[in-house]
């Protein structure tokens, strides 16, 4: 049996000229309409816009999210985001269109699902008490019927065939028998585009950057509804926004790029990234209207957690944030000069083993050396900024005020004659693992051949790590 959900979008739903069995014309906000369509596609592909609503069917779906009121828990607070006005579910299109604009939206949870994904018992009686706007084919015609003392789809209904179909039409007919389910209904499915470009007309007009975030967040949903339906993600994707007033020789709109580490269609962790770029935007002007662009996807695998079907089932504890993520929404919040990673170096002088690069720039080679790496002598955990000197008493090195025992060494360490300047240039060193009894396992070394000849004062030793 067919099961059938209506998203009332945010638009006039009075009546106008009726189409082809009662349809109306589109709503007044198209573009919006649309995209909570795209949106819709991750439940099902079957997707139609018909007047101001968008109706799913959703019968072939219902086992993969776990049946009709985990569904409704799932479907109902996401379309209140992305702003429609009411959900309501009936065994036909046009009945649960009709419910949702008389105001009937089941509660979520508060009504039990039938077997097979049916929709709860009654669901006649409720459609024959909604009012006759309820049915857009009724629209050229209330008056009318008002005056024969119809008020609602019910009394409609009692009324003889065919005296209606000689004053109405037989679209009217056609209309009702379709919402309650005596005629099949015709439906254009949804096609999904591309590229994704959905733009959204803010009901006021936002001076804060931050203050942004409430209707970026819409559009991100639907963002991330289309890469569902497409079992896809992004990297990259581009907010856009448009200025109603500005500043003389300042353009009239902005952009913000927003990019990822990894392929991601999660909306928690692209809303958590967008906001925490937005906090360090300054707008040119009032902002009226904003715009989303994703124009290259990728394959997502599908063991991904963000697929509906798990994501459904995990809380956002449960899901946690990758590492990934973590390091996307500091390099976002700090600056990506203030988040950095290490990365290693193939050369042999300690402080030039590794370099600090941005962390959302650097990747990792695409494969790593098979060959064992060759034995070498234990270093510590800790190097000190800049090795310090220590002073020689009785041809043995002293620290804190104590000599030092040396246990292992040396390990030479010859490197750097290649550069002409910068880094820490020509190195010959003697490196020697020594004990002290106030600080434990060192780390020192001592000026080899070749290398710079050490200052005044200076005994040749020096202290460079500390072992934990």
């Amino acid at each position: 049996m067919p099961y059938w959900l209506a998203l009332l979008c945010p638009a006039s739903s009075s009546p106008r000229e009726p189409g082809p069995a009662g349809s109306a014309p589109a709503a007044q906000d198209p573009q919006q309409q649309l995209a909570v369509g795209w949106w819709a596609l991750q439940f099902t592909p079957r997707v139609c816009l018909l007047d101001e609503a968008v109706l799913l069917e959703v019968h072939a779906s219902l086992r993969l999210f776990g049946g009709a009121r985990a569904l409704l828990k799932r479907v109902g607070p996401e379309a209140r985001e992305l702003g429609c006005v009411a959900v309501a579910r009936a065994p036909t299109a046009l009945a649960a269109l009709a419910l949702a604009r008389a105001g009937r939206r089941v509660p979520v949870g508060a009504q039990r699902a039938e077997p097979g994904g049916a929709a709860p018992r009654g669901w006649v009686a409720r459609l024959d008490a909604a009012p006759l706007s309820a049915l857009s084919a009724t629209g050229w015609h209330e008056g009318l019927l008002e005056r024969l003392g119809c008020r609602r789809l019910g009394d409609l209904r009692a009324l003889p065939r065919a005296g209606l179909a000689r004053r109405c039409g037989a679209e009217l007919l056609e209309a009702l028998d379709q919402a309650y389910g005596e005629r099949p209904e015709r439906c254009d499915w949804l096609a999904l585009p591309e590229v994704f470009d959905a733009r959204l007309e803010l009901p006021g007009r936002i001076e804060e950057a931050g203050a942004l975030m409430f209707a970026a967040r819409r559009l991100l949903l639907q963002l991330c509804g289309w890469l569902a339906a497409r079992q896809a993600g992004v990297r990259r994707c581009v907010l856009r926004w448009r200025h109603d007033f500005h500043r003389p020789g300042v353009d009239d709109a902005g952009e913000l790029e927003l990019r990822t580490a990894e392929t991601t269609r999660d909306p928690e962790h692209l809303c958590r990234l967008l906001g925490e770029l937005l906090a360090r935007v300054a707008l040119a002007g009032p902002v009226g209207e904003l715009g989303l662009r994703a124009d290259a996807t990728e394959p997502l695998a599908s063991g991904t957690r963000t697929l509906p079907l798990e994501a459904g089932r995990l809380t956002p504890r449960e899901q946690g944030e990758s590492l990934a993520q973590l390091v996307e929404r500091l390099t976002a919040r700090f600056g990506a000069e203030r988040v950095l990673r290490p990365v290693p170096q193939s050369d042999h002088r300690p402080e030039a083993m590794q370099r600090w690069l941005p962390a959302d720039a650097w990747q990792p080679p695409a494969a790593l050396p098979t060959e064992a790496a060759p034995s070498r002598a234990p270093q510590p955990g800790w190097l000190v900024r800049e090795p310090l000197p220590l002073p020689l008493k009785r041809e043995r090195p002293q620290h804190a005020g104590a000599p030092l025992q040396l246990l292992s060494g040396p390990h030479r360490v010859e490197a750097g004659w290649w550069e002409v300047q910068g880094g820490p240039g020509a190195v010959a060193r003697d490196y020697f693992i020594a004990w002290s009894e106030r600080a434990g396992l060192l780390w020192v070394y001592r000026e080899g051949v070749g290398a710079a000849t050490p200052g005044p004062g200076h005994s040749g030793w020096f202290l460079h790590g500390v072992f934990g």
